[in-house]
């Protein structure tokens, strides 16, 4: 009893800060098999692990609540833009016109976004830098990431969501992992179980390690210089900071 009294306290502990240690996609040392087996896998792991259901409970909630016809979002860092269908069929299923950019650094991930997306034409997708978005500000209502922003040290966060801040004319929304041991313990063993890619088995594990308890989090959106920040938590583990834009308009188109 004492020995698993230890091992506990020991991985509370191991909880406390943020680990900084580089993911095999932030060190690149992966095969092109094993990113293409992780983009089928990670977009199973968004859809029934709480990415999908975080959006429709925050983002869409608020364009239903505020009654806008038309609308406009930019996906950080989108991935193979699994929520910007997610957002575009949400949109066409409730009479709402609308645009979505998806927005990867990684060229195999902007290609996926088109490959994927042929039956939204209203989805498209630009590779470029997220510290440095090709757009004017306020150029988009509503600002997303997902899964992104743990990637990097704090100060590369505050610097992120102060650009992604500038291009929304309404608010961003920051989508991201709940810091906690027994997140880590269940994905280390009852999620094995179902995911086969190491890039989705190790990195998955890692993630949740450098993300981000809510204080935290709030904190960077303050120090960002975000305006009404809020971050609430959602099952299972994850996390969504909201805030108000300071883009052009802020919120008057």
């Amino acid at each position: 009893m004492l020995a698993l009294a230890v091992g506990a306290l020991a991985m509370f502990e191991r909880f406390k800060q943020r680990s900084y240690e580089l993911e095999h996609l932030d060190k690149g040392d992966y095969t092109p098999e094993e990113y293409e087996g992780s983009i089928l896998e990670l977009q199973l792991v968004n859809r029934w692990l709480g990415d999908a259901r975080a959006l429709r409970r925050t983002l869409l909630r608020e364009i239903a609540h505020l009654g806008l016809k038309t609308f406009s979002v930019l996906d950080v860092g989108a991935g193979s833009g699994e929520l910007l269908r997610v957002a575009a069929d949400w949109a066409r299923k409730n009479n709402r016109r609308s645009q979505f950019v998806g927005l990867e650094l990684n060229e195999r991930s902007a290609r996926a976004i088109l490959e994927e997306s042929s039956e939204f034409p209203e989805i498209t997708s630009l590779r470029a830098d997220a510290f440095r978005i090709p757009f004017a500000d306020g150029e988009f209502d509503y600002v997303i990431c997902s899964l992104f922003t743990h990637h990097f040290r704090d100060e590369r966060v505050i610097a992120v969501l102060r650009e992604m801040s500038r291009v929304a004319s309404r608010r961003i929304f920051v989508i991201d992992l709940h810091r906690h041991p027994i997140a880590y313990y269940f994905y280390t063993t009852v999620g094995h179980l179902f995911l086969h890619n190491r890039l989705v088995r190790e990195d998955g594990a890692l993630s949740i390690r450098r993300s981000f308890k809510p204080c935290e989090l709030e904190r960077l959106g303050q120090q960002a210089g975000l305006m009404n920040v809020t971050v609430e938590r959602h099952f299972p583990y994850r996390l969504v900071l909201a805030a108000k834009a300071t883009g052009a308009g802020c919120n008057e188109k």
